[in-house]
């Protein structure tokens, strides 16, 4: 069995999953989840933990119906933090390969080409 995995992209702002099979980098994008709690033009520290906890949330979730296998994370350095901090031992198990940089604005093929030279 080939196994899929799944890719989350993220910031602050918005997280994008994308699914893929095995460890091939040939990306389907699955969901863009949006953090709807901005308030004026800056997130504060709270809506972006607010919005972790969603991400968070919709891994695990993905997790316990056996939506994949393995899970590959590329997720700005501070918002990884809050993610990470809100999954199950269980889940972050399931972490193959976690990059700390925001490639969030990159479309399907950018991070396609990026995530093979990492």
């Amino acid at each position: 069995m080939i196994g899929v995995t799944w890719l989350v992209v993220a910031d602050g702002g918005r997280a994008r999953v994308f699914k893929t099979p095995g460890l091939a980098l040939d990306l389907q994008e699955i969901e863009d989840l949006i953090n709807t709690e901005f308030t004026g033009t800056m997130l504060t520290e709270k809506d972006r933990e607010k919005f972790a906890r969603r991400v968070a949330s919709y891994v695990e979730d993905g997790r316990l119906h056996q939506r994949y296998d393995r899970l590959r994370i590329v997720i700005e350095p501070k918002f990884l933090g809050m993610v990470k901090a809100n999954l199950s031992e269980e889940t972050r198990r399931l972490i193959f390969e976690q990059v700390s940089e925001d490639l969030s604005t990159l479309n399907a093929r950018q991070l396609e080409a990026r995530l093979k030279r990492e």
